[in-house]
């Protein structure tokens, strides 16, 4: 397996610093409102890259977190005179929803900053014991000049960036040693949180925050550290100067990072009225269209948004949900087939060629259904070489469909339901470790659904509301609308 390293600007072959396992990092939202669909590229890529990885039989310890103590959190709070608690916790619910409808699973741990502040108040002391951070009026800086490999991740030279503008400064005041120091700890401002430390009551920086997260939950050195593009400089940037200075030794093996998406062709932006939040595109399109949207280009390469390509992927991943339907519905035909014959006491012969001997499958299957299983699973065989050349998978799809255009052409009701049922699961398997689902999902009966409105009832009575709304969105999942009258609850199916 080759990936491409941020850090060497080439793939190189993927070797993890413990065999068998790999220790990943991927940055998470700064969570005060929904989630937009920029931030889904990231967390649909990488819990593929993470799916892959189980796949091929590494055990990942999967780390991302939650940015829950921000600017944007402060004012968002500010604006609705609640506390910024109140704000995380809202949008850290939605955006786990968000998750959960696209098939992204949760990960090993998801940490909260301000769970770790300790952690990072620990991490600034070191860096200041070892001369690279140091305090004025309560504002730590970290000396970035004092770290020499300062930009090897960006690949940016510190006196450029000192004589390119303030544009490619990093943000701070005339109190600093050098321009280019940046902030590790702050002093509180009005109506701010802030944590009592050695310097002032205040809040950690942005960038400590993931160096301490990362640390504590994975070690001091990862194998694959991740997130978008946009996150390279400073972010990441940062962290490794924080982390290797701390640390005494290499902070990530890997640096993975996806490009931009754009809004027909234009950056997205709420002044050019193209923001869009995934909750907004899931109102038209299923979020499973969405997902196979994101994986039908290369992680690395720049993503064009648009109705028209939602709808073309619309379109293809139908065509693949249908040839699973297809196969579901050859499968029930076989197996009606032959209960039909056994039940008259007759044996079923099928027209096969003389060469059809039985032999040990452990499916049952004939010397011609074993030929045609061995051509579909040929196809798991370039599913693998794409996704083993740095994720590729938009080739990874591409295997997918040949794979759908062979079963359609080889198999048919004269054939046995289990090599049926055993194509089926060739491409839902490899859809599965995409995180697609192709599947036709089962629909509640009558009886379930009011079997769960009762127990909704009992859980809003007993003000476990957490239960109800749980309840509510796993219905809603399922098409079905709730309405609460004051003749009781009613349900419809959308």
């Amino acid at each position: 397996m080759r990936v491409y390293n941020t850090l060497s600007k080439k793939k190189e072959e993927f070797v993890t610093l413990e065999p068998g396992k790999v220790k990943m990092y991927v940055c998470g939202p700064t969570v005060y409102n929904l989630i937009h669909i920029g931030n889904a590229r990231p967390m649909i890529v990488f819990d593929t890259v993470r799916r892959y990885l189980e796949h091929k039989g590494y055990e990942v310890n999967y780390v991302s977190n939650f940015t829950d103590v921000d600017d944007k959190i402060i004012a968002k709070a500010n604006e609705e005179g609640v506390s910024s608690q109140e704000i995380s916790e809202r949008y850290i619910a939605e955006c786990q929803k968000d998750m959960e409808a696209l098939n992204v699973r949760p990960a090993t741990t998801h940490p909260r900053a301000t769970q770790e502040i300790d952690g990072m108040i620990d991490m600034i002391q070191t860096l200041m014991d070892k001369g690279y951070a140091y305090d004025v009026d309560g504002t730590v800086y970290f000396r970035t000049r004092k770290f020499r490999e300062y930009g090897k991740l960006s690949h940016k030279n510190l006196d450029d960036l000192r004589s390119g503008g303030r544009s490619l400064l990093v943000t701070g005041e005339d109190q600093k040693e050098d321009p280019l120091d940046f902030v590790l700890w702050k002093p509180k401002k009005e109506g701010e949180p802030s944590w009592p430390s050695p310097w002032s009551d205040g809040r950690p920086g942005w960038h400590i925050e993931c160096s301490v997260m990362s640390k504590k939950y994975l070690g001091e050195e990862i194998d694959i550290h991740a997130g978008g593009e946009d996150l390279i400089f400073p972010h990441h940037e940062n962290e490794i100067a924080q982390s290797e200075c701390c640390n005494g030794r290499p902070f990530a093996k890997y640096w993975l990072h996806n490009a931009f998406l754009n809004i027909d062709n234009r950056k997205m932006s709420k002044s050019l009225g193209n923001f869009f939040t995934v909750r907004e595109i899931l109102e038209k399109y299923d979020a499973q269209v969405l997902r196979f949207f994101m994986l039908s280009a290369h992680y690395r390469s720049p993503l064009n948004f648009s109705a028209d390509l939602m709808d073309a992927a619309k379109n293809a991943l139908e065509r693949i949900q249908n040839a699973v339907s297809n196969l579901s519905y050859l499968a029930e035909n076989a197996s009606a087939s032959e209960k039909a014959a056994s039940d008259i006491g007759e044996t079923v012969v099928s027209e096969k060629t003389a060469d059809d001997t039985q032999t040990d499958t452990g499916l049952g299957l004939s010397a011609s259904e074993q030929e045609i299983l061995a051509g579909a699973k040929a196809f798991e065989a370039k599913f693998d070489e794409a996704m083993d050349d740095d994720f590729n998978t938009a080739d990874a799809i591409a295997a997918v469909f040949e794979l759908v255009k062979y079963a359609n052409s080889n198999l048919s009701s004269d054939n046995s339901k289990e090599l049926i049922l055993a194509v089926r699961e060739e491409i839902t398997g490899l859809c599965g470790i995409l995180g697609l689902i192709v599947e036709e999902k089962e629909e509640l009966l009558d009886a379930d659904v009011e079997a769960l409105i009762a127990e909704r009832q009992a859980a809003r009575k007993a003000r476990n509301f957490a239960r109800a709304d749980e309840i509510r969105d796993q219905l809603a999942a399922q098409g079905i609308t709730l309405l609460d009258t004051r003749e009781g609850v009613k349900w419809k199916r959308a």
